[in-house]
C-alpha cells in the first residue's frame, strides 16, 4: 500500500485545490465525504452525479496543471476509470 492509502479526503481536496480546481458546494461535499464509509468511490460518484446538489469542479488553468492534477490522483491511489470520470466531470 502506498503511503497516502489512509490520508484523509480533507488532504485529497486541498490537493486538488492546490492543482487549481475550484470546488462548488466544498461544504456538501466534505460532508457526504465524511458520512462515506469508502470515500473515494463516494467521491467518484458525487464527480460523476453531483450537479444535481450543486457539486462541481472547475479547471481554469486551461490544462496547465494537468500533471499535478493525475499525480493527486496517484498518490490518492484512485483508479484509471476515477481519474476518467472527474476529468470528464471538469469544466473548464
Amino acid at each position: 500500500m502506498g503511503s497516502l492509502s489512509n490520508e484523509s479526503f480533507d488532504q485529497f481536496l486541498d490537493s486538488l485545490k492546490k492543482a487549481g480546481i475550484t470546488i462548488s458546494n466544498e461544504a456538501e461535499l466534505r460532508e457526504r465525504l465524511a458520512e462515506a464509509q469508502r470515500w473515494r468511490f463516494a467521491f467518484q460518484t458525487l464527480a460523476a452525479n453531483g450537479k444535481m446538489i450543486g457539486i462541481r469542479f472547475e479547471d481554469h488553468s486551461e490544462g496547465r496543471n494537468e500533471a499535478e492534477i493525475n499525480r493527486t490522483f496517484t498518490d490518492f491511489q484512485f483508479s484509471e476509470n476515477s481519474k476518467a470520470v472527474f476529468s470528464a466531470s471538469l469544466k473548464h
